[in-house]
């Protein structure tokens, strides 16, 4: 104390008290509830919350435009995405991981809102740690999808933006399921998500099956996304492939679409 007298240090004021600070953040007790924002209606809201100086509203523009991509064929689950993230017409990223790596056996994919995909699959990525700890065995690709849709479901209407894959290996052998913000879950053996995924499932329908080998898959899954980004302006940058065996996930290729375009351009020509 004497050397703070000396140094004029005076004590900060008083902080929140844990009442308070509950009421400020409502994810203290439980981490998996979100705040939600101070005003009605937050899913047709949230945008109008801004003014400029004339006080007219500024509408927000999230993070959001992609082509994602996954199948299952008799070599595991193949993925693929590209890199490009847009908020409006302005390309806000062309560097964002769009596959997240639950753990070596579970793999998501992100499509929609950037930050609503990559906080709930954190959030999964923890829950699928502690059920291991709890179980002393890894979680299924099932159950992993079902808690997602689950978390997902409680905030149903509430604004989040989320159309994800969630694709692994377990027990009974590679597994594939779609998962939205309303808490949709599906299960099958292709699927492709975001704004060029209708080109992406132009090129899958043409080239799918199921006894494709390894590096047929990989081929499919580039080039699916590649026309994508090529007809689809929300999408672009880095290709990514992933490939999920049964001794966990593999990164096959991170290549440029643009290198992607004079390659197959080249292959024309020939």
């Amino acid at each position: 104390m004497a050397l703070a007298s000396v140094c004029g240090y005076t004590r900060p004021s008083k902080g929140l008290d844990y009442e308070e600070a509950f009421e400020e953040s409502a994810n203290i007790e439980n981490n998996c509830q979100l705040m939600l924002p101070p005003f009605s209606q937050p899913a047709v809201n949230l945008g109008r919350v801004l003014v400029d100086e004339q006080g007219k509203q500024i509408p927000m523009h999230f993070d959001h435009g992609t082509t994602t991509l996954a199948f299952k064929f008799q070599g595991g689950v193949l993925l693929a995405v590209d890199s490009r993230a847009t908020g409006g017409m302005y390309i806000g990223s062309g560097s964002v991981r769009k596959i997240i790596e639950i753990n070596k056996f579970l793999l998501g994919t992100m499509a929609g809102g950037a930050a609503d995909c990559t906080y709930w699959e954190r959030v999964l990525s923890k829950q699928c740690r502690l059920y291991e700890l709890r179980n002393r065995e890894r979680i299924s690709v099932a159950a992993a999808s079902k808690l997602l849709a689950n978390m997902a479901y409680n905030y149903k209407g509430m604004g989040l933006s989320m159309g994800t894959m969630i694709a692994g290996y377990d027990k009974k052998g590679p597994g594939l399921y779609y998962v939205d913000s309303d808490g949709e879950r599906i299960s099958g053996e292709l699927f492709s998500v975001g704004s060029g995924s209708i080109f992406a499932y132009g090129v899958l329908d043409q080239g799918y099956r199921y006894d494709l080998t390894n590096e047929e898959a990989y081929d499919l899954g580039r080039r699916s996304i590649y026309h994508a980004t090529h007809r689809d302006a929300a999408s672009g940058g880095i290709i990514r492939v992933y490939h999920m065996k049964s001794t966990g996930f593999e990164i096959i290729s991170e290549e440029d679409c643009k290198e992607l375009h004079y390659r197959y351009s080249d292959e024309k020509k020939k």
